[in-house]
């Protein structure tokens, strides 16, 4: 065999390198494939499934000077940005689950009781928690994970590799789904969190009227049973939210990689 017929090794196995760190950002980023339960060396297979054929229909080249340059760290750079800014769009959709539930928990009195979450390792309440393994659960089911594949994958034809940045548009569309992201968490919470505000007036015109009462042996417990029996009925209207929110987050991740 003539050695000339023998692919450049090296440069194919820069071209790999090059191609896994668009998804390697976004997993980094991204709900479930970001938690802290998976390992690294999954993400990484994971990313270099996903690069490889992505580099080979999108005919990714190296930079003429090389990675180690100027153009090669524009385009590093580039590669971070885009992936990070997908990720991170649809971690913002689930952190409303999470919102809904911090405030749901403060109303039920609840604050105090947090637990680690397996998602980011991060402490969080047990109402917040419930919350967010509901909208994991509700975005595997609706193959958010597949879709963000198929997010990534299709950005290389919509941002192709080099001159990735994202536009003022998407910065501006990531910038108002962040505010939006806060209004969901109300919008989440408010079947529940309104119910209790309501329960914590009531117990206060009790305690006026009858001032010998002692509240917090009654309206604690009152409280928390309103929140439990509230949570058990208006799951299925915030599991509806969540959804809704989650969709949000896909199409933000699609104006993020271009499409």
């Amino acid at each position: 065999m003539n050695p000339a017929d023998i692919p450049n090794i090296e440069a194919m196995l820069q071209l790999w390198m090059l191609g896994m760190i668009r998804p390697g950002a976004a997993f980094i980023a991204a709900p479930v494939f970001g938690a802290t339960s998976v390992p690294v060396q999954l993400r990484l297979v994971i990313a270099l499934a996903v690069g490889v054929p992505a580099v080979a229909a999108s005919g990714m080249a190296l930079p003429p000077e090389g990675i180690v340059s100027v153009p090669g760290l524009l385009f590093v750079i580039g590669e971070v940005v885009i992936g990070l800014s997908i990720g991170f769009v649809l971690q913002m959709g689930l952190a409303a689950a999470l919102i809904a539930g911090e405030a749901i928990s403060n109303a039920m009195g609840l604050g105090f009781a947090s637990m680690v979450d397996p998602l980011s390792g991060a402490s969080s309440s047990a109402v917040g928690q419930f919350l967010s393994m509901l909208a994991t659960a509700l975005f595997l089911a609706a193959d958010g994970h597949l879709l963000l594949i198929d997010i990534i994958v299709d950005s290389y034809s919509a941002l192709p590799p080099g001159g990735a940045f994202p536009s003022f548009e998407a910065i501006g569309g990531l910038l108002q789904f962040g505010s939006l992201m806060f209004a969901a968490g109300l919008t989440i919470a408010m079947p529940v969190g309104f119910v209790l505000i309501l329960v914590q007036i009531i117990m206060g015109v009790i305690g006026r009227s009858a001032p010998a009462l002692n509240l917090f042996a009654v309206g604690i417990p009152a409280t928390l049973l309103a929140g439990i029996v509230l949570l058990g009925i208006a799951t299925p209207a915030m599991a509806e939210a969540t959804a809704r929110i989650l969709s949000d987050a896909l199409d933000a991740a699609r104006m993020m990689a271009g499409l």
